[in-house]
């Protein structure tokens, strides 16, 4: 299936255990940044931000650093989703969790 967010410089793939990898397809220019989707929407990577390495099935691929990750998960209309992304991302690598995020932290916590 198909999801609304579908383009094709943007996709997520799944498995049956809802496991997903968010692919951003982007082409580099001069300066190492990544340009996302058509130029004309002036959608850019900063070169700083592709710093990051992760793996999949074992193999090495390359991404955007955590700590990119979690500036690139604000500026929109946030869901528990988000927290649950950020907050891992946070936890792992040692990464404050951002304002914007803590009132899903105090909603979910026992009182």
């Amino acid at each position: 299936m198909q999801r609304d967010d579908t383009t094709t410089w943007n996709f997520v793939l799944g498995d049956d255990n809802g496991r997903e990898v968010d692919v951003h397809v982007i082409v580099f220019d001069e300066k190492g940044n990544g340009i996302y989707g058509p130029p004309e929407k002036g959608e850019i990577y900063p070169a700083d931000s592709l710093t990051g390495t992760g793996k999949i099935q074992g193999q090495t691929v390359r991404c955007i650093s955590p700590e990119w990750m979690v500036k690139f998960h604000s500026g929109y209309q946030l869901k528990e989703k988000d927290f649950r992304d950020v907050s891992a991302l946070c936890s792992k690598f040692g990464i404050a969790l951002p304002v914007a995020y803590k009132h899903f932290k105090e909603r979910l916590e026992p009182s």
